[in-house]
């Protein structure tokens, strides 16, 4: 009975920080569609304006062209209101950090007459930058990642071929004490060794 409920807590515990991991990263995957689509739509507001048309009428075309709803509407508030609600309230995120710049380029325009079209621009050359940038890192830690995905699937191909040789090891690891203790330590062990990978790549990133 105690091995079975030590079981259940471990696998409950692993599924739950699988399922934290996973967000985080659909999080960052959402986090840089929205950074290349707001990208996309500078492009497209950068486009307007250098062909001569009013500011109100590349927003509403730029707003039009971005396929996401929400981010079209954080941009024309950034465009029609600047300095007011332009960004998103979280801390650290690069669309809110990209929507206060562009905020930033209209009072700029506005302040000094400087062409609104060139600091647009200027801002989704940045972005565009960023984003190869991003790219390349993420590239150069797919190596790490892998090393470090495959380190930790070693102890499970350890049970497996204890198992095929007639050891065993699942059993001693959930029948008795001493194999309980090396349980909790080795999955404790496992998930501080991938959160700590984690850290570094997540470092190495940003």
């Amino acid at each position: 009975m105690a091995s079975t409920w030590l079981v259940a807590l471990l696998a409950g515990v692993g599924a739950g920080l699988a399922a934290r991991a996973w967000a985080a990263r659909s999080a960052r995957e959402d986090a840089a569609a929205r950074l290349a689509a707001l990208t996309e739509a500078l492009g497209v507001l950068a486009a307007e304006l250098r062909s001569g048309r009013h500011l109100e009428a590349a927003v509403a075309t730029t707003v039009e062209s971005c396929p996401d709803a929400g981010l079209g509407a954080s941009l024309a508030r950034a465009l029609r209101v600047p300095g007011v609600g332009g960004s998103a309230p979280d801390a650290g995120d690069p669309v809110a950090e990209a929507l206060d710049r562009v905020s930033a380029a209209v009072l700029l325009s506005q302040r000094t007459g400087c062409s609104l079209s060139a600091v647009v621009g200027a801002v989704e050359d940045d972005l565009r930058a960023r984003g190869r940038q991003l790219q390349e890192l993420r590239s150069a830690v797919a190596g790490p990642r892998a090393s470090a995905g495959l380190l930790a699937a070693l102890p499970l191909l350890g049970l497996v071929m204890g198992t095929g040789i007639g050891a065993d090891p699942w059993r001693v690891l959930t029948t008795t004490g001493t194999g309980q203790a090396l349980l909790v330590l080795g999955v404790s062990l496992e998930w501080a060794g991938l959160a700590w990978s984690r850290r570094l790549v997540r470092g190495a990133v940003r």
